[in-house]
């Protein structure tokens, strides 16, 4: 049900009432003051709806009440001290509201309490020393609040507790020792995000049913707080470790010290004979901590590994060999400790890395070769502030994927190989501080997809290339060589903030900015003077360029007076145009009072048209933006002649002037009552930080599948091919009924060819298209734009519907992205990175009543809807374009869902 309005105060009438369950719904307003006389009421059911004001205080009349769950609404004030007589209360939820002031002491007299939940309100103050009472405990969650102070220590003596959470306050102190001892039937532990100090206690291991550590640990991950304090017996509590499920480890950035134990290395023996389900180490992050002694050689018995950081530490020793067992690697990042000798050539049988990062180290000798066999690397190859020498291989030239190589800040020497030519993807190309030697034209010629250069300090010479005009430089550092001859004079050389030359003094013209001597121009080879007829053909062949120049100019402005002309034709692209008196009229002179948006080319207002009872939005073009016309007319162009449930829908298109005689363009839409998918994604915070808006289940599914099959319309069920090139959160608008509609085709690109797969003929478009983190890695790379691409940026979408986290996340950083993230939670693990607001209606507001199996029941309905969920994301967004999942095919897999879905009745 959705019902909506108010709670009527005739509801306390219904004095034999025993059970009001009106979750999940929409009402709003005050909870009724006369809910208090329904003093045979059991159960209490509010949460997830838009209730407001305080919690009545003669709620406390309900004296048989055992359940009471307010969740999810925007309650305010204080808990009222009336409901310390409630005794006989087994279960309180009030999470996600706006409550506050001091976490309520009376809580630790309600003796019969199992469950409390006051997660993520505005809690202040102390945790209470009196919840040391409640022995019959087993469920307390208090995250997201901003209590302080340190835990009491009554609360680890309550044998019963079955699940803790703190995560996200200001707590201090430390962990008790023995809390492996006194809670023995822990299953679950969040600490946090706070500003815990000391060692982590090993008899945590004593907790045998915890599944978030010891025997049946899946992570660790005790990230962000203070932990350690840089002895030799900080991390003592991995040695009791026996886990056959590991399959996350993060200790960074905490104040841990010491050697990483030889005992690190056992974890794979006990993987390797439990391979089942992905139980497997994946990822060890020790970075940022005060680590010293060596790399243990039995960390290449992690043959899982995945990604292995331990930078910023103080790490000595030689890099092991063994390292090279770890054949699953995609990402080794040891940079800034204090590594010695050089690289392990069995690095080179980790052909999966897409990078490394050994950056201000020690490390010395030759660089081998078997590193750059290593086609695989993509995003980084830094070997810069080493002690490095000899020369670079021929080899170097197999690194066809990399997109930054650094090696600068080393002693390398000799010319570099003009196999450099075939690291065809390099953007930033870092070689200064070395003494390398030759002419550099050789191996920069084919690089043209470089953006940053700096050879710097090093002894290169002969010309600086011509072509180096036409690459796209946004950085170029050529200082401190032997270049000699005339600098070019356009391109990245008209910037003189981005060019550096100085200390090459047989260099001369070039633009006037740069200030160099000029070169001599006055003799010709043989000594003799220009003569006058060259210099009277040159001035002539000026002066008809001038000329020629003039009538283009003067042809153009005709053109435009025409075109400014023409805008008075009722219609573009088949729309009916509209005057821009009316768009002033209708949009209150673009009053920022209708302004609901603002994009990459303009801005989005709410408008009434004169004459009509409607509300559209008006969609204004930025034509000082370059591209916005361009935009205006791909939108007319593929919206003309497609009709879709889920596509928006242009009403009238405005190309005229404004009051001024400026170019004016303007689209006309439908409105969408509710706004984009990012303002449900990612609202704007209640003053407690809990958001505005929430999502459940059954709606992100539902907006995930009329998302696909908008695409799959525009890829397969159109006379043209249309490739949308921008699928993201933003450009996804939802209608009263909270269904989504694909809009913004101001990328698009339309294909005339018959219903199929494109042809490279008709796929030529080599530009960037689309958003930072929703367009796919090949579009970087400046490949053609294709369904694949589209099928990818779905994906990421799908993904972040889900987890409720943007692809350009801060924790997405490195080498983790958000496909990789979600990869790694597959299957199991799929609740634990879900947005944690889809999942508190399936767990916290359950019924203390109900038994255990009908909570791990749902449980398992959700975590598995979850995983086929991310199994389509991940499938869509995988790297390579010819191996990710069909928009099709991710239709047909959630329309298999919806009906599960529905037949289980989730909400």
């Amino acid at each position: 049900m959705k019902l909506v309005g108010s709670l009527s105060s005739f509801i306390g009438n219904v004095s034999f009432l025993q059970h009001l369950d009106i979750r999940n719904n929409s009402f709003i307003g005050e909870i009724p003051l006369e809910i208090g006389n329904l003093y045979r009421l059991k159960y209490l059911g509010l949460g997830n709806n838009s209730f407001s004001g305080q919690i009545p205080a003669n709620i406390s009349g309900c004296k048989n009440l055992e359940d009471l769950i307010l969740g999810f609404n925007m309650l305010v004030g204080e808990v009222p001290i009336a409901i310390a007589s409630m005794s006989k209360l087994k279960g309180v939820s009030i999470h996600f509201n706006n409550l506050s002031r001091n976490f309520p002491e009376f809580f630790g007299n309600l003796t019969s309490l199992v469950f409390v939940s006051a997660a993520w309100n505005n809690f202040v103050g102390r945790v209470p020393a009196s919840l040391g009472c409640l022995q019959n405990l087993e469920h307390i969650y208090l995250g997201g609040n901003r209590l302080s102070g340190t835990l009491p220590s009554a609360i680890f003596n309550i044998s019963s507790v079955v699940g803790i959470d703190f995560t996200k306050n200001q707590l201090e102190g430390s962990l008790p020792p023995d809390l492996g001892v006194t809670l023995p039937n822990l299953i679950k532990l969040g600490v946090g995000l706070n500003q815990f100090t000391g060692p982590i206690p090993a008899s945590i291991s004593n907790a045998t049913k915890l599944t978030w550590l010891l025997n049946q640990l899946q992570w660790i991950s005790t990230s962000v707080n203070q932990l350690g304090s840089g002895a030799q017996s900080d991390l003592k509590f991995l040695e009791s470790i026996n886990s056959t499920s590991l399959e996350f480890l993060a200790i960074d950035s905490n104040n841990f010290g010491g050697t990483l134990p030889e005992s690190i290395g056992n974890l794979s023996s006990q993987l390797n004979r439990m391979w089942i389900e992905n139980n497997r180490l994946e990822m060890l992050d020790m970075g940022n901590n005060k680590f010293t002694g060596n790399i243990p050689d039995t960390i290449g018995n992690l043959i899982k590994l995945k990604d292995f950081r331990a930078h910023k530490n103080k790490l000595t020793g030689n890099i092991p060999s063994t390292i090279g067992n770890l054949t699953e690697l995609l990402v080794l990042v040891l940079k800034e400790n204090n590594l010695q000798g050089s690289i392990p050539p069995s690095i080179g049988k980790c052909q999966n890395m897409i990078r490394i990062d050994l950056w201000q180290n020690n490390l010395s000798g030759i660089i081998p070769s078997q590193v750059f066999t290593i086609s695989s690397l993509s995003i980084d190859f830094d070997l810069s502030e080493n002690q490095f020498s000899g020369s670079l291989p021929e080899e170097l030239g197999r690194l066809n994927n990399l997109a930054r190589l650094s090696i600068h800040g080393n002693k390398l020497s000799g010319e570099i190989p003009s196999s450099l030519t075939g690291c065809t993807s390099l953007v930033e190309l870092h070689m200064q501080n070395n003494l390398f030697e030759g002419n550099i034209s050789s191996f920069l010629r084919s690089l043209s997809g470089l953006q940053y250069i700096d050879i710097s300090s090093n002894n290169f010479s002969g010309p600086i290339p011509t072509f180096l005009e036409k690459f796209q430089l946004q950085y170029l550092n050529l200082s401190f060589n032997n270049f000699e001859g005339k600098v070019p004079s356009e391109g990245v050389f008209l910037n003189a903030s981005v060019i550096s030359l100085e200390g090459n003094d047989k260099l001369c013209g070039g633009a006037p900015i740069l200030d160099l001597p000029s070169c001599s121009t006055g003799k010709g080879k043989d000594g003799s003077s220009t003569p006058h007829y060259v210099i009277i053909a040159v001035t002539c062949a000026i002066v008809a360029a001038l000329i020629l120049l003039l009538l283009l100019m003067t042809f153009y402005w005709l053109r435009s007076k025409k075109s400014e002309a023409s805008l008075e034709t009722p219609s573009i692209g088949g729309f009916r145009q509209v005057s821009y008196a009316d768009i002033v009229k209708a949009t209150d002179g673009f009053s920022s009072s209708n302004l609901i948006g603002m994009g990459s080319f303009g801005s989005v207002y709410k408008g009434t048209p004169a004459d009509e009872n409607t509300i559209v939005a008006v969609k204004v073009f930025d034509l000082k933006q370059r591209g916005a016309s361009k935009s205006f007319m791909a939108e007319c162009e593929v919206l003309k002649n497609i009709r879709h449930r889920n596509l928006v829908k242009i009403l009238t298109a405005c190309s005229s002037v404004d009051f001024q005689g400026n170019e004016f363009k303007a689209l006309v839409y439908d409105f969408k009552e509710n706004g984009s998918l990012e303002d449900w994604l990612h609202p704007d915070l209640a003053p407690n930080g809990t958001p505005r808006h929430r999502l459940s289940f059954v709606q992100r599914l539902n907006i995930a599948f009329d998302v696909a099959c908008a695409v799959d319309y525009l890829h397969h069920q159109c006379q043209t091919v249309v490739i949308h090139c921008d699928l993201k959160p933003s450009n996804i608008l939802l209608d009263a009924q909270m269904n989504a509609h694909v809009g913004d085709f101001g990328l698009a690109k339309i294909f005339p060819n018959a219903i199929g797969d494109l042809p490279a003929s008709q796929t030529s478009s080599i530009a960037l298209r689309g958003t930072i983190g929703y367009a796919p890695p090949e579009y970087g790379m400046g490949s053609q734009v294709s369904k694949d691409g589209d099928a990818y940026s779905y994906g990421v979408l799908l993904l972040e519907i889900f987890t409720g986290k943007r692809p350009t996340h801060d924790m997405f950083k490195d080498a983790l992205n958000l496909h990789d993230y979600c990869t790694a939670a597959l299957p199991e693990r799929v609740a634990d990175i879900a947005d944690q607001q889809l999942l508190f209606c399936e767990t916290e507001e359950s019924s203390v009543a109900n038994t255990l199996s009908n909570q791990r029941s749902i449980s398992a309905h959700v975590q598995e809807s979850l995983a086929m969920i991310f199994e389509i994301g991940v499938a869509c967004s995988v790297e390579l374009p010819r191996e990710r999942l069909k928009i099709s095919d991710a239709v047909t897999r959630l329309r298999s869902l919806k009906e599960r879905v529905n037949k289980m009745g989730l909400c």
